[in-house]
């Protein structure tokens, strides 16, 4: 009587979710609760105060600085294995799991938070009358904060690792606890990531040890995502074991950044944004480039970086609307070429490239985007800089030249940065979503 609503959903228990990635599938009907769908109660409140936290993280950065933070606001640390260890010999103090939970580590680290105390403390619902006499039962402690990342798996297989190691890279308990942290997020504040950690500091101290529903929902949203890009990055990876091309196929993606707007002026939102745990293929030197500039930038500088590896020579190409206008490679001008072109004298090999690029249809160059294969010289930027041009992308540039090239279009002109050596980490497949359909081809 005291549920508000009530409907009928089978999902994947958090239990069984653990379960599932130990290659056992268990499925039940879930209680659910949230703004609308809750005991009466158990209210929810917008601060909830930190009193205990469990601390199990692969990557230390910053965390010496969170750990003296919930030292300050009076906050019981649990942790488990090196990360106990790591906090214990800085001086904080830390209750191991295995104390709590009064069962040792075991199979090489692979069973240790997967234990009731541990899932029942951050899955308990607060004011909930039979979660409250589950908890002093079986002398289950709530926990109110989970500060958690991966291991790191994704970085494993990049480094070449073999079948078993990456295996053993698979994290199990850690997005079991994710999971069920971010589910109870109105009481559980979850931290998946060191760059989280200096907001939540800064609300703990502002706000007496607390945290606000605003700022647990929006972790929480963070946290789910981080485990589904864990469990796309180990999806695909088996999937290419069997050199299988999977029947399901999950791609993650951090946003880079916004752009003004789309191929035009109402398509908005509009943002790059680069593959999970990855780096983009370019740098920004100057300018702001748009949705059409980077589409023009990358399908240029594949051109370019091509051509002068078949041919051996500087290549150059200048693109309008993603399709070439003229490509070229640095080969000398002939007397007539020379009086045609209106050439300047003694070019240097990346700008007899682009000169020849440019002029190959000098009238759809007209506002184009140059790409070169070779570092822009001073004496190619000093050609582009009397061209009617959007942007350059090039593998680098000496000092001078990008000093010319950052003044052109009063300090609009955009510069990019290619990386030579980039490797795409989503593998050596391209994607492209369009009006709900997805295109996949083997990349340049």
């Amino acid at each position: 009587k005291n549920v508000l609503c009530i409907f009928r959903a089978e999902i994947v228990s958090l239990a069984s979710f653990a379960c599932v990635r130990a290659l056992l599938v268990v499925r039940r009907p879930a209680h659910v609760y949230g703004s609308r769908c809750f005991s009466s109660s158990a209210k929810m409140t917008d601060m909830v105060p930190m009193k205990r936290a469990l601390i199990s993280v692969s990557d230390k950065g910053q965390l010496l600085e969170l750990a003296a933070a919930l030292k300050e606001c009076g906050v019981q640390v649990l942790s488990t294995g090196g990360t106990a260890k790591f906090l214990q010999e800085a001086g904080l103090p830390v209750t191991d799991v295995s104390d709590y939970t009064g069962f040792p580590e075991m199979m090489d680290g692979r069973v240790k938070t997967l234990h009731p105390k541990v899932h029942g403390g951050l899955l308990a619902i607060r004011g909930n009358p039979a979660h409250e006499k589950a908890c002093t039962d079986h002398g289950i402690d709530k926990i109110d904060m989970l500060v958690v990342n991966l291991y790191p798996f994704a970085s494993t297989v990049a480094k070449g690792a073999d079948f078993d190691t990456c295996i053993e890279n698979v994290d199990i308990g850690g997005p079991a606890m994710i999971r069920g942290a971010s589910k109870n997020h109105p009481f559980v504040t979850v931290l998946t990531d060191p760059s989280q950690y200096a907001k939540v500091i800064e609300e703990l101290k502002a706000n007496n040890g607390c945290t606000s529903m605003k700022t647990r929902r929006s972790l929480a949203a963070a946290a789910y995502a981080h485990t589904g890009a864990y469990d796309a990055a180990i999806a695909n990876w088996f999937a290419r074991q069997n050199d299988e091309v999977p029947a399901v196929t999950t791609r993650a993606y951090e946003m880079a950044f916004p752009l003004k707007y789309g191929c035009n002026m109402h398509q908005l939102p509009a943002n790059i944004y680069k593959m999970n745990n990855g780096t983009l293929p370019f740098k920004v030197l100057n300018g702001k480039p748009g949705y059409i500039n980077l589409l023009d930038a990358l399908n240029s500088w594949a051109l370019v970086k091509e051509a002068s590896k078949a041919l051996g020579l500087p290549a150059a190409a200048s693109f309008k609307h993603c399709s070439p206008a003229g490509a070229a490679v640095a080969v000398p001008l002939t007397e007539t070429e020379k009086l045609a072109y209106e050439a300047p004298a003694d070019l240097t090999l990346p700008a007899l490239a682009y000169l020849r690029a440019r002029n190959a249809d000098p009238m759809c160059s007209f506002g184009d985007w140059a790409a070169l294969s070779d570092i822009v010289d001073e004496q190619t930027a000093m050609y582009l800089k009397t061209e009617v041009a959007d942007g350059i992308i090039a593998p680098g540039y000496t000092p001078e030249a990008l000093k010319i090239l950052s003044a052109k279009k009063s300090g609009g002109f955009i510069v990019l940065e290619a990386d030579p050596n980039f490797v795409s980490p989503g593998g050596d497949v391209d994607y492209r979503e369009i009006g709900g359909c997805v295109f996949a081809q083997r990349g340049h």
